[in-house]
């Protein structure tokens, strides 16, 4: 059996459904289809929740009235028979008799997680919809009967096993199967999410759970590329990569694929494909246990870093001086991506500021804090990296121009990473880009 998430993109116009029906059923074999909201969705529902929050009703029922024209039109073109757009309308009738009900109730986070949800509700019903319509048999499973986290937002993975592998066996004649990414539910079985970029995680977690074949990540470009496209003017697919290199570059910035996506894959040692809904037939990246070579397959880069500089030349060499550094971010579930150590300072890296007053509180007495907002973290992955010094050679040298602020080698083979101010972010790849693959 083979897992297939489609991105918001991918799911974001009707011709683009039309497409992934035919692409969906192009060859046999057993398939779970996993689907994102539509394109927008998302934002425009985190924006109606963060009105709600703030008490302006108003402001949020022309929001959903917004979205809802938006899908009332989608439907249009999505389905052309009675049948089908009776039931495409019943849908959407649902979904947004919702969201206008919400507005009479007070709001709190759970109700928020109840809004997120409806894009991946809406995105999968209608797809189903329009399959029933083109004469397509397949099987809705909703994901919230079997998709959970436990009171850490980890997801438990033996209990999504039993639970979907009990619904597949129930249908154990159908060939395809539709359910929603990034929706759970949570230790107290309410509606929660696998935050941002969930759908991907879904698959992956998906395709641990009934131990797939293979995990196909379907986005609107063709596959991971060497360097940022939006930012870099020449790039190039990469063919293949190991699962560690991928996580390497999805943790600091591939856009293409959720950072947590690659260990449940891994874990089971599952290939996951990045391939293009817009050019099915490009090669796209398959990411597998082993590495194609050494050498730099790619760069990526983090925004929104804040680095922290905790000075104490009285505590530093102290015995538990930097464990118990570490426990203050442990203690507000804050990870650390760079750290670097002289003798009388720590220098570390965070991309998450929700704690981070508290965090700064429970600092002051180690020493004298300072902090730097508005840092890029950039990335420069591939196997033997670190272990390789042509390529240490041709990287500081491309970055003759460049200010450092930190710099993180060692820590991975895989994985050279620099710290830079967050305007030089981009002039840092396009330098990297000439200095490392040759290409202006």
């Amino acid at each position: 059996m083979k897992v297939l998430k489609f991105g918001g993109t991918s799911v974001g116009k009707p011709e683009r459904m039309h497409s992934i029906a035919q692409l969906v059923t192009a060859e046999g074999g057993q398939k779970i289809v996993v689907l994102s909201a539509l394109s927008g969705t998302t934002n425009a529902l985190v924006e109606i929740g963060q009105s709600l929050s703030e008490g302006k009703k108003e402001q949020a029922k022309q929001l959903i009235d917004k979205l809802e024209a938006h899908y009332r039109s989608f439907c249009e073109e999505l389905v052309k028979t009675d049948a089908g757009r009776a039931a495409a309308k019943a849908i959407v009738d649902e979904h947004f008799e919702f969201l206008n009900i919400i507005l009479k109730i007070s709001f709190n986070e759970a109700l928020n997680k109840d809004i997120l949800a409806q894009g991946e509700l809406l995105s999968t019903k209608l797809f189903f919809a329009y399959l029933r319509e083109a004469g397509i048999s397949a099987e809705l499973l909703p994901a919230l009967d079997f998709m959970s986290i436990d009171e850490f937002e980890e997801p438990e993975i033996p209990k999504i096993k039993t639970k979907l592998t009990t619904l597949i066996d129930q249908n154990k004649d159908t060939q395809l199967f539709i359910t929603q990414g990034y929706i759970c539910r949570n230790a107290k079985g309410e509606v929660d999410n696998l935050k941002r970029g969930g759908s991907d995680y879904s698959a992956s977690l998906i395709g641990a759970a009934i131990q797939a074949e293979e995990v196909q990540i379907w986005t609107d470009i063709d596959g991971m590329h060497n360097n940022d496209p939006r930012v870099v003017k020449k790039t190039f697919p990469i063919e293949q990569l190991s699962f560690d290199e991928a996580a390497e570059l999805a943790y600091f910035g591939a856009k293409i694929l959720h950072p947590a996506s690659i260990w449940p894959a891994q874990h089971f040692n599952i290939p996951v494909k990045l391939l293009n809904t817009m050019q099915p037939d490009a090669r796209g990246t398959i990411i597998t246990e082993l590495p194609n070579g050494n050498g730099v397959k790619a760069i990526a880069a983090k925004d929104g870093i804040i680095a922290i500089k905790i000075k104490s030349s009285r505590m530093l060499l102290a015995y538990g001086f930097l464990r118990k550094i570490f426990e203050v971010f442990e203690k507000y579930r804050t990870p650390i991506d760079m750290i670097t150590t002289s003798e009388v300072a720590v220098s570390l890296t965070i991309d998450n500021p929700q704690h981070l007053d508290l965090i700064l509180k429970e600092l002051q007495p180690f020493g004298s804090v300072e902090l730097d907002y508005q840092q890029a973290i950039v990335s420069i992955v591939g196997n033997e990296v670190a272990a390789t010094p042509s390529i240490i050679t041709k990287l500081f040298a491309s970055l003759e121009e460049v200010p450092l602020r930190m710099i993180s080698y060692g820590g991975s083979r895989h994985n050279i990473s620099i710290l830079v101010n967050a305007q030089l972010k981009e002039k840092t790849l396009q330098l990297l880009n000439k200095g490392l693959f040759g290409l202006e």
